[in-house]
């Protein structure tokens, strides 16, 4: 962990330590900021199954200096038998946590690192996938440290887990899950990072790991096959982006809830909040991030669905609107669907100014469970986001991509400043990255500090359909006290918890300083020379 500005020619911030080691490498040999990335999430892929892998979505926000930032949405579409017949035919209300069913979409991770190569390449970038896989390959071929949090991940989903196709052959020891400590292998991800290395990524979805893939998901009773494996191509959008004081704050389109996490900003600025960590900075945020997520909720979807374009949710006459709902002193009521998840955010700057947020996922954690082919290639679950309904905001039909929950966040400050940041965690994503922006921009904390600092989320509540605010223990005393008395449903968990997410960034001065920030609840670290 990295808190004060230093000269440096490259920076990593990875959830993983062996991650950002991997990136901080290519760094060193002259590789770039995205070649940097796609050596850290190889990395994460091989030696943090549980959190993120080559099966699951990614997404990308790109800087270089001079230009607007580029978005990449690499998520997968739903497989061309995914219809709601096929669910119903299963006697099935909802998609399924786990299980073949649950595995429904393409998984859009590697064309994401694809399409973030081909911008590489314009700057020069020359390091090939051997390269950039090496670590990958070493460390899932001879082994890596198991750590608690995927012990603790496994246990959590236990019963949905053990009994899913090759998941106990490739990720279990005589039944169970291999102890924090021991030595883990992946062969079966190696081999598939040493062909794509030779055969080239387009192969995943074009190739004879397509077809491999296609055909080994559609005999498990997938709803995925080659052909939508064949279709599939990653899509450059726009960035969402909104000013705040002397930044400009961008996030990814949807179907991300990127909107949300600019919503929140939006919203907390108008609300003359004047110091961190108060009372006043929790219940505004909280009751901004209640705001935010009643318009993802109603709204948000796959952008082919929407008829309201996103950006009208950002203009400064509704942001106004909604701000003067927010009462200083009363928590307002609020339901609706809240998610957990587990995710890998990666930031990375290099000696050019090149500033990369990136973030892969397989949604929950390990997945669908569904260990697939001669890999052993855990596919990601996203597609429980459908709805099983004909007039779901998200519901299910073919081709059609699920809402998301990732949204890594970029920022560009007036004096040339380039932020990069994010966290893992479902709907705790824009809470976490709001908690870490403000603190940041507003109130000049540090960037370790910011993301050091307690931390809060909603979360389920009690009640069936109620939310609850999930505090960190080491918020003071009066600020809970404060928190009680307007109206929060305050549940205190541990003094670092996990639920609070992993969040990371990396900052690029204009004169080429560099600062970064790892979570002390995640196992990662900042890598930089």
């Amino acid at each position: 962990m990295l808190q004060t500005p230093m000269a440096t020619r490259g920076m990593v911030s990875a959830p993983h330590h062996l991650a950002a080691q991997a990136g901080l490498a290519v760094l060193r040999e002259g590789g770039n900021a995205i070649e940097a990335t796609i050596a850290a999430a190889a990395t994460c892929a091989a030696v943090y199954p549980h959190m993120n892998g080559l099966g699951g979505d990614g997404f990308w926000l790109i800087h270089e200096p001079g230009k607007a930032p580029i978005s990449i949405d690499a998520s997968g579409a739903a497989g061309s038998a995914a219809t709601i017949a096929l669910y119903r035919e299963h006697g099935l209300a909802a998609v399924p946590p786990a299980g073949p069913l649950a595995a429904n979409t393409v998984a859009g991770a590697v064309s994401g690192w694809q399409a973030a190569l081909e911008i590489s390449a314009r700057w020069g970038g020359l390091l090939p996938l051997s390269r950039l896989f090496e670590e990958a390959i070493h460390y899932a071929r001879t082994g890596y440290g198991v750590t608690a949090g995927q012990v603790q991940a496994f246990e959590r989903r236990r019963g949905e887990l053990a009994g899913q196709p090759g998941f106990g052959n490739h990720y279990l020891e005589t039944g169970d899950h291999p102890p924090a400590g021991r030595l883990a292998r992946q062969p079966g991800i190696a081999s598939l990072l040493e062909r794509l290395a030779q055969a080239g990524l387009d192969d995943f979805y074009r190739g004879a790991v397509g077809h491999h893939l296609g055909a080994e998901l559609q005999k498990l009773g997938s709803p995925v096959g080659s052909e939508d494996l064949a279709r599939h191509r990653s899509v450059r959008r726009r960035p969402l982006s909104v000013m705040f004081g002397g930044a400009t704050a961008y996030n990814l389109p949807p179907p991300s809830q990127g909107l949300a996490s600019l919503m929140i900003l939006g919203l907390f600025q108008r609300l003359g909040v004047g110091e961190a960590d108060g009372f006043a900075h929790i219940h505004a945020l909280v009751e901004a991030t209640k705001l935010a997520f009643a318009v993802r909720n109603a709204h948000v979807t796959d952008p082919a669905y929407m008829t309201i374009h996103s950006t009208t949710y950002l203009s400064e006459p509704l942001l106004d609107r909604l701000a003067g709902n927010i009462s200083s002193s009363r928590a307002m009521p609020w339901t609706g669907r809240l998610e957990e998840g587990d995710t890998a955010w990666f930031g990375a700057g290099d000696r050019e100014g090149r500033v990369v947020s990136y973030i892969q996922s397989l949604c929950a954690p390990f997945g669908s469970g569904v260990a697939v082919g001669d890999f052993g290639l855990l596919w990601h679950s996203r597609g429980t986001a459908f709805e099983l309904d004909e007039s779901g905001r998200n519901r299910l039909s073919p081709g059609r991509r699920p809402f998301h929950t990732l949204c890594p966040a970029l920022a560009r400050f007036r004096d040339g400043r380039i932020l990069a940041f994010g966290s893992m965690g479902g709907d705790g994503q824009p809470q976490t990255e709001a908690a870490l922006f403000t603190r940041y921009a507003c109130f000049g904390q540090g960037l370790q500090r910011a993301i050091t600092a307690p931390r809060w989320r909603l979360e389920v509540g009690r009640a069936a359909g109620d939310c609850a605010l999930a505090v960190e223990s080491r918020i003071e005393p009066k600020v809970l006290d404060a928190l009680v008395t307007a109206g929060h449903e305050v549940v205190v968990g541990d003094a670092f918890d996990q639920r609070m997410g992993h969040a990371g960034a990396v900052l690029c001065h204009a004169d080429g300083r560099m600062e970064g920030a790892a979570d002390p609840r995640s196992d990662g670290s900042v890598a930089a020379f």
